[in-house]
């Protein structure tokens, strides 16, 4: 239809870019050569689907997004699914599309608009951003753990050394191909594969070795810790969340309030990419009666995974509290995980990263 930038797109120059030449079927489906609005407007969607869409220019990108992780949720479903039996799955499966399946993106969520669990709307018009507003989409999904650690928003707790030294955004660390799933391997899992970022690739902290001039960075430190061991202020760690419906048949979840925690204890998914021994570990919102609503004992597995998880806190700090002593860590049970952290329903699904009250590190005679 001649005009229609004119009267239904805000921002008039988009008419002149290779998605404006496009038209709105191209994206948004309906039938361009309908008379009448309704006829028009037959198979129309409001957020574009990537394979029909994306999918026309961007192939192998949207090939790999529609199997990403932001795409496809599987991080989620294989965190709950090993908590399950073979019995219980397709019910939990129910309650994860009811309360959990909005959260994952498409790729006009990221580039054009807001996500939808965030309300959505246009970002900028239809302006297509290669790179996205930080701000709008990232933080807006990642906003109440790593967007209020990342920025200092947490009362009374610094923010992310990376922002307060120059406002990094997401997108320096975080690139395109760990976005969207266009790596060597598939992930069914955030931490599956190599350390994505890591904090010494290309130029950022690769002169970090048992040569520097930090005491800290002999290779005791560097062989068994992971860099947030020592760098991480407090971060937030988060208890059970329990799935409910309201009477008018809405989906909604309540969370039992956070607490702000620097927690160390062994690694969980230690291998050649994560050798060390030492990790820090968040607790996530889960329980066994998370899905209760639904029916009984439906995480029979419960003790399959651990509730105190491999976490990356995004909290950095050039020295953390922990570590601004020896002794701050060397014989301090507060810092690490141990048994009196633990409810009892969560003792077996931690018996691996727990830490045995004997095995903290002694304190030292301080230099």
């Amino acid at each position: 239809m001649e005009g229609w930038e004119k009267a239904f797109v805000s921002n008039k120059e988009f008419a002149d870019t290779i998605h404006g030449e496009m038209g709105c079927v191209a994206c948004h489906g309906g039938d361009g050569t309908a008379q009448e609005k309704d006829a028009a407007h037959t198979g129309i969607r409001k957020f574009p689907i990537t394979a029909d869409a994306c999918d026309q220019c961007h192939t192998d990108t949207a090939d790999a997004h529609s199997k990403s992780l932001h795409e496809s949720l599987q991080g989620y479903y294989t965190a709950v699914q090993q908590r399950t039996s073979d019995e219980t799955w397709s019910t939990v499966q129910e309650a994860f599309d009811n309360h959990c399946d909005s959260c994952h993106t498409t790729c006009g969520q990221c580039h054009v608009s807001r996500p939808a669990t965030t309300g959505g709307g246009l970002a900028a018009g239809h302006q297509f951003k290669k790179i996205p507003p930080m701000n709008l989409t990232c933080t807006g999904c990642h906003g109440s753990r790593v967007n209020d650690e990342y920025k200092g928003l947490n009362e009374g707790f610094p923010a992310d050394v990376h922002w307060t030294k120059g406002g990094m955004p997401c997108f320096d660390c975080h690139q395109a191909d760990e976005m969207h799933g266009t790596m060597d391997y598939q992930p069914n899992h955030r931490y599956d594969g190599p350390p994505t970022p890591g904090c010494t690739d290309g130029d950022c902290h690769a002169d970090v070795s048992a040569d520097d001039a930090v005491a800290a960075h002999d290779s005791t430190h560097l062989d068994t810790m992971a860099c947030a061991t020592c760098h991480t202020t407090e971060y937030k760690q988060c208890y059970s969340c329990h799935v409910q419906k309201s009477d008018d048949d809405i989906p909604y979840f309540k969370i039992e309030p956070s607490q702000m925690a620097i927690k160390i204890g062994y690694n969980p998914i230690q291998s050649a990419d994560r050798p060390w021994k030492w990790v820090t570990l968040r607790h996530v919102p889960i329980d066994p009666e998370t899905f209760a609503y639904y029916g009984d004992n439906l995480l029979p597995n419960f003790d399959n995974r651990p509730t105190w998880e491999y976490a990356t806190p995004h909290a950095i700090q050039k020295v953390g509290p922990q570590a601004k002593t020896c002794n701050d860590c060397h014989g301090n049970a507060d810092v690490f995980l141990t048994p009196d952290d633990l409810m009892p329903y969560e003792v077996g699904a931690n018996k691996n990263v727990v830490v045995d009250p004997k095995d903290i590190p002694q304190p030292v005679e301080e230099p």
